[in-house]
């Protein structure tokens, strides 16, 4: 998967442009000069941009012409308004101001259909969501990159049994040939119609005169067709030009990835050191670039492992568990499994610690936001089960898992049935290349119950996180909400789950998931990243990365991302071990006593206090990685 843009840093940054304008005036040539510029335009600066992406076969998003593009404005509130836009209106082309609620397939397919008349559009955030709920992706999430294929378990491929997200249009992968931006900011919005209202707006619909408030989008793309051609033109671009400019970029990151007791990365683990993977996604996505608060498909899952991460830290008996628990966020997952691809093939190759064969039950949270119950459901694989060894282990993990909720009323476990497929997730990337014990759980049992997948609407809202408005924003931070107790009590059931299948027998009961560890957590990443408790466990020259709102949580082409940072170091606090070091023993390694040495094999370190077993690993997405074609199992894509 690439990204278009030249450079994309610029892009999507500094020459980002959306701005009204005096259309009268813009057309008579009189912009001359910053005094003159400065009186007919405005600049509108809580915006985001639907970009132009690409695979090897495919372009999809969205990019404006090289000088921008410019258009009469017309506001659009009902359907019927589409008519002036579409064929009455006497000057186009126009750039429609679209109510959020209309902006669906059904609607933009009108528009793409007319082209000629149309040089962008600018869509307005709709408060409240939709009641109906929005959802840009599509209905079966990374099609043809999971286990499932029409040559194996052909009766689950493409979601024939399930379609997962059946609010997903799949918007988000149409390809539009004119500009789109989200408009973040209501006053923002309010000028534009006020504009419209003053210069556009003719009584008895008839047309207006001139001068017209117009407006101009700018978000230019360089790259064109497909990952290959973009990547070829880059190559030509570095090999013939002093200046070479950037075409496209590959959409890279980092997974994260942490190991309950110390291991050596020099090498490789034995054959019979047995691993239990805890595992989570760390992306989401929506249709305008960075504009991805994930709330339900994404932070809430790594919310609840990171609490579960430091509940089972606490054990008493931890060190000596026979088994090692390896805690993975992956990035990347939105486009194809790109961080899960990525490790499995390193896991292949030998170029990660840990193999497949190390790997003896694995557990995933999906969507675990219980928004709508306390039932929480296993999902397992029907395929792999076919294996009578295989469902006896799959038989033993679900086992444990409803032992570990039996002393948590706050959870309900479910077990589905056998013989229904897994829901889109990174252990599907695992069981391609080997039958695995595994399991996801989810708090849907067919259908996503999340109406607002990957779109900008999958906020703290959207899974029920609010506080009282007399609050302090400190307050808010250590204000426990019913949904960090909620998921705090599904992070206690995954934490007693994984000591038992380490080989715990002990403390199990004793492991409890902290409800104010969540509740800090769900407010720094949903709601405001610059917060005490943030700022205190990143290193100084990171607290920059932190804003007044909530994280996002798209893929990037510049890596680490914000949330990749905060998580590598909020796993790291929640787990690390103080360790009585100087400064300079924990900037050279080579000085440490040999009995603390294990504490520098990974480690994250501030001065003296250092934080063990946390590690970021590169994921980078290569210009051939495909996203829509399917390809053989066994295949790899990152």
């Amino acid at each position: 998967m690439a990204t278009a843009g030249g450079s994309p840093a610029a892009d999507l940054g500094s020459r980002r442009l959306l701005r009204l304008v005096s259309f009268c005036v813009l057309l008579a040539g009189f912009c001359r000069g910053n005094s003159v510029e400065r009186k007919i335009y405005i600049s509108l600066n809580k915006t985001a941009p639907c970009v132009r992406l690409l695979n090897a076969t495919h372009q999809i998003g969205c990019q404006s012409s090289v000088s921008g593009d410019t258009g009469v404005i017309h506001v659009v509130e009902k359907e019927e308004d589409l008519q002036w836009v579409l064929t009455d209106g006497p000057n186009p082309p126009y750039v429609v101001l679209l109510e959020g609620t209309l902006f669906t397939r059904n609607l933009m397919e009108k528009l793409k259909g007319r082209t000629s008349r149309i040089a962008g559009l600018a869509v307005s955030l709709a408060k409240p969501s939709p009641t109906s709920g929005f959802s840009p992706s599509v209905q079966c999430p990374n099609d043809g990159f999971g286990i499932y294929s029409n040559s194996y378990g052909p009766e689950f491929a493409h979601c024939r049994e399930i379609q997962w997200n059946p609010l997903g249009d799949g918007l988000a992968y149409e390809d539009f040939s004119f500009p789109i931006f989200l408009l973040e900011d209501e006053n923002e919005t309010k000028v534009i119609k006020q504009c419209y209202r003053d210069h556009n707006l003719s009584p008895n619909g008839s047309a207006p005169a001139f001068p017209l408030c117009a407006m101009q989008l700018f978000s230019h793309m360089h790259a064109v067709i497909s990952t290959v051609t973009c990547m070829r033109r880059s190559s030509i671009q570095s090999t013939f030009s002093i200046n070479p400019e950037i075409v496209c970029d590959p959409l890279s990151d980092y997974n994260v990835w942490s190991m309950l007791k110390p291991i050596n990365i020099s090498g490789t683990l034995e054959p019979d050191d047995k691993v239990v993977v805890a595992a989570t996604r760390l992306d989401s996505r929506s249709f305008f670039w960075n504009v991805a608060p994930g709330a339900e498909s994404a932070v809430a899952s790594f919310v609840t492992q990171l609490a579960a991460a430091e509940a089972l830290q606490k054990a008493p008996d931890v060190a000596t568990l026979p088994r090692n628990v390896m805690f993975v966020f992956f990035q990347g997952e939105t486009f194809d499994y790109i961080g899960s691809s990525r490790m499995v093939y390193d896991m292949e190759t030998g170029r990660f610690p840990v193999q497949l064969e190390n790997i003896e039950s694995f557990v995933e949270l999906g969507q675990v936001a219980l928004r709508n119950s306390l039932e929480l459901w296993m999902h397992t694989d029907p395929m792999s089960q076919k294996n009578a060894s295989v469902q006896h282990q799959v038989e033993a993990l679900l086992s444990t898992l409803e032992r570990s909720g039996a002393g948590v009323p706050a959870v309900a476990l479910r077990r589905l049935n056998q013989s229904q497929p897994l829901p889109p997730s990174s252990l599907q990337r695992f069981l391609r290349a080997r039958n695995i014990s595994g399991v996801v759980l989810a708090d849907h049992s067919t259908v996503f119950h999340n109406h607002y997948y990957q779109s900008v609407y999958d906020t703290a809202e959207n899974i029920n996180v609010s506080y009282p408005e007399w609050q302090s924003p400190e307050e808010d931070l250590n204000f426990v909400t019913n949904t960090a107790k909620a998921l705090a009590a599904v992070a206690t059931v995954l934490g007693r789950a994984l000591y038992q299948l380490a080989g715990g027998t002990n403390f199990s009961d004793t492991i409890q998931a902290d409800a104010h560890t969540v509740t800090r957590l769900l407010y720094g990443f949903l709601v405001r990243a610059n917060n005490s408790w943030f700022q205190s466990i990143l290193r100084q020259d990171l607290r920059s990365y932190l804003g007044d709102g909530p994280l996002q949580h798209y893929i990037a082409v510049s890596s680490p991302t914000n949330t990749t940072y905060v998580v590598q170091y909020a796993l790291a606090n929640l787990t690390g071990q103080l360790v009585d070091l100087t400064r300079e023993q924990c900037q050279d390694p080579s000085k440490v006593p040999t009995e603390n040495k294990d504490f520098i094999t990974l480690t994250v370190g501030f001065g003296t206090l250092i934080f063990s077993l946390v590690v970021t690993y590169c994921i980078n997405a290569k210009a051939d990685v495909l996203f829509i074609a399917p390809r053989e199992p066994g295949a790899v894509s990152y």
